[in-house]
């Protein structure tokens, strides 16, 4: 154990990225920004956003006065913008509940709206040093080929797949906490889900995947379809509302913007995207409720908008 210790945090403190979420100066808030924007999407598309966040709202008492359809705007392509909207009402409960202050342990991160598991353990480890079981997908596909010798993990986290990965934690606080973020950017980097780099892993010879001739998967992942799905069409929807300072009209949703009389630019360039899918009517009624209903979209003077 000490010695997968050894190898993976050094393999860490040679060659991991330089990410600003892992600079000593970053703010708790930060952490917790960054955890929740990399839920599911890649560094790459986070770190422009992140950074325009936290130079807009520096702690949580920024956000926390705007409102919550501001943090959707800011939000950008990122997806699955709920995010945003958790983000806005954490940064809230920390105000009214902790002077504004992100708190340190993982019971209390774990209270606040929209904050998981994982992310109470991820922000209480990185952001204030505590000894925390963190687990994403990475840690798991790690774990799974490392120790008990599958090429990937359970579709879903198990309760043997915690044990395990608290067995691995190391005993000292700040030890465990570069064994977290360490073997997070093994599995980011080196071992991958579809095309692992066995031949750069620090510990290729411990693993019990490559011991076991490399077999394949009991399942195939299945990706998220996106072309000509409510997802699509909500997110070109959203594109429109990002860009409207006024409520949109509903017949703006259903018709091209030159039949409504002006020129596809400023919210016609999204709207022009928008009729570019070609969705069927209900489609598009679904993508609507499915905002309102989501507490992305509210309804003001007749018109669609952002949430105040």
């Amino acid at each position: 154990m000490d010695d997968l210790h050894r190898r993976i945090t050094g393999w860490f403190a040679e060659t991991a990225r330089d990410l600003p979420w892992r600079d000593p100066d970053c703010s708790a808030w930060g952490v917790l920004v960054s955890e929740i924007m990399l839920q599911q999407t890649p560094v790459v598309r986070v770190l422009p956003v992140w950074e325009q966040w936290l130079e807009r709202w520096p702690a949580p008492a920024d956000l926390a006065t705007e409102p919550a359809g501001e943090a959707v705007r800011s939000w950008g392509r990122l997806g699955y913008p709920r995010r945003a909207l958790r983000l806005h009402a954490a940064a809230t409960a920390i105000v009214q509940d902790h002077g504004g202050r992100v708190p340190d342990t993982y019971a209390e991160l774990l209270a606040l709206p929209g904050v998981g598991s994982y992310t109470a353990a991820a922000v209480a480890a990185f952001a204030y040093g505590r000894r925390e079981t963190v687990v994403d997908t990475n840690i798991r596909r790690v774990h799974a080929r490392l120790v008990t010798g599958t090429a990937l993990p359970a579709p879903a986290l198990t309760a043997a797949e915690m044990r395990l990965a608290a067995s691995l934690l190391p005993d000292d606080g700040a030890a465990s906490v570069r064994w977290n973020a360490a073997v997070m950017e093994l599995g980011a980097m080196v071992c991958t889900a579809r095309s692992p780099k066995c031949a750069a892993c620090p510990v290729k010879d411990s693993c019990a995947w490559l011991a076991a001739g490399e077999p394949p998967p009991s399942y195939i992942p299945k990706g998220q379809a996106w072309h000509g799905t409510d997802r699509q069409v909500r997110g070109a929807v959203m594109a429109v509302l990002r860009q409207a300072d006024t409520p949109v009209p509903p017949e703006m949703f259903h018709q091209a913007p030159a039949d409504l009389g002006f020129a596809p630019e400023g919210v016609g360039v999204p709207l022009a995207a928008l009729h570019r899918l070609n969705s069927a009517p209900e489609q598009l009624e679904r993508a609507l409720a499915g905002l309102l209903n989501d507490g992305l979209a509210e309804i003001h003077d007749g018109g669609y908008r952002l949430p105040a």
